[in-house]
C-alpha cells in the first residue's frame, strides 16, 4: 500500500513539473530534487513500517508464550 501512494505521489510531481513552464534543464534539475525527496520519504516510511511489524511481532511472542504457559499449567 505504502509503494502505490509513493508512486501516485511520484507520477503526481512528475506531472506537474512537466506541465509546468519552465525550459527543459530546469524541469529536469526539478524532478531530480524531488525524486531524491520522495525516495527519502518513501525509505523513512518504509523503516517506520518495518518497526511497527517488529513491535507487533514481539507483542504476539509475548502473547504466544503467555498461551503457552497456560496450555501447559492445563495439562498438569
Amino acid at each position: 500500500m505504502l509503494i502505490s501512494i509513493g508512486a501516485g505521489i511520484a507520477a503526481g510531481v512528475v506531472l506537474g513539473i512537466l506541465f509546468a513552464p519552465d525550459e527543459g534543464a530546469e524541469t529536469r534539475k526539478k524532478i531530480a530534487k524531488r525524486s531524491k525527496k520522495l525516495a527519502g520519504t518513501v525509505s523513512d516510511s518504509i523503516e517506520d513500517g518495518k518497526e511497527a511489524l517488529e513491535d507487533i511481532k514481539e507483542a504476539l511472542q509475548k502473547q504466544l508464550h503467555k498461551v503457552n504457559r497456560k496450555i501447559e499449567e492445563v495439562k498438569l
